[in-house]
């Protein structure tokens, strides 16, 4: 039996589907290439010395869809594929909406029609929303998200735990991730975003090779240490092991999990800015911009249940992000391929 990664020729998917090979797992996968390149699949396949079976499908197109079920032998599904930009959402809500949460219904209900029902959801930690104060645990209250792109994510939430409500012979786990960055140590893969980069590593590594002049810290009068913004970042290869454990629960037993994806350990904008340049030997120039709309003080997970449950905890410190980070971006000044 196949594991089906969505979007997996994205950032996360990425790694995901190479550390699902080195452990020997089928895998097949489905993208897009919206926001990816398809120079990902050749990296995935020299990484690991093994093919796999790719489709150029839409997660909103049922047919298509419905082909790859029956020509493959899926057993269970990793669901990465979704627009996932906050600024962009708010610009265009319908388009998120349609993409993240129809595509996911059509996904639900072509598994649903081939007798599938193992799922292991990209979900985020914005699911918490502002109201709740850090570390964050899974038994929070969620809701209370305040852009369009978080708002998909709960809104998929509840899909996912009403269909296990209506049937219990579903196994889902939610997966809430905190921020992800690093990259694979080889150097070969890594984030590649298309144009202005949203998140803060991909914009540090573009201003340490010289392709954007400064980098914007948006708000440094918050309520934290040195007044910039409080993160929970987590090494993506760290996050891509979380999914194989998460595939390993739901394949086990039937249920409704809930984990979330984090170090537990809280950095400044600045303290990455300062490891980065650290890490790479170059000096990171910065201006010090307004606060945007909806940005929390801090935001940490307690990762406690993951190691109780999952077997799994983050390995990987924050120098060792920025490490692979600068490696991958000063072998591939350009990102992948076209």
């Amino acid at each position: 039996m196949a594991v089906l990664v969505t979007g997996g020729l994205g950032y996360i998917g990425s790694h995901t589907c190479v550390e699902l090979m080195n452990t020997g797992t089928e895998i097949v996968v489905v993208d897009n290439l919206y926001n990816c390149k398809k120079s990902s699949y050749d990296r995935i396949k020299a990484l690991t010395g093994k093919d796999f079976k790719f489709y150029e499908c839409d997660i909103r197109d049922a047919e298509g869809l419905s082909k790859i079920f029956e020509n493959e032998n899926i057993g269970s599904v990793i669901h990465f594929a979704g627009l996932k930009a906050v600024g962009e959402s708010v610009q265009k809500p319908l388009e998120y909406f349609d993409n993240n949460v129809n595509g996911t219904l059509v996904l639900l209900d072509v598994m649903r029609k081939h007798g599938c029902k193992k799922i292991v959801f990209s979900s985020s930690a914005t699911v918490y929303g502002m109201n709740n104060v850090s570390p964050l645990t899974e038994n929070m209250e969620v809701g209370g998200v305040t852009n369009p792109y978080g708002r998909t994510k709960y809104m998929i939430e509840c899909i996912l735990k009403d269909l296990y409500v209506s049937d219990n012979e579903w196994s889902i786990c939610l997966l809430r991730y905190f921020n992800p960055i690093g990259a694979h140590k080889s150097g070969t893969m890594g984030e590649d975003p298309n144009g202005i980069p949203n998140n803060l590593m991909p914009y540090i590594t573009q201003v340490a090779i010289g392709k954007r002049e400064c980098l914007t810290v948006h708000g440094n009068d918050y309520d934290t240490p040195d007044g910039t913004g409080v993160r929970d970042y987590i090494h993506v290869v760290d996050l891509a092991l979380g999914h194989l454990k998460a595939v390993g629960k739901v394949e086990g037993e039937n249920g409704l999990f809930i984990y979330n994806l984090g170090t537990g350990i809280g950095y400044s904008v600045l303290d990455v800015v300062k490891a980065f340049e650290k890490a790479s030997g170059k000096e990171i120039p910065y201006v010090i911009g307004p606060r945007r709309s909806g940005d929390l003080a801090t935001c940490y997970s307690n990762a406690e249940k993951a190691l109780n449950e999952l077997g799994w905890k983050a390995e990987r410190g924050i120098d060792e992000m920025c490490e692979d980070s600068w490696r991958w971006q000063s072998q591939n000044p350009d990102g992948y391929p076209d």
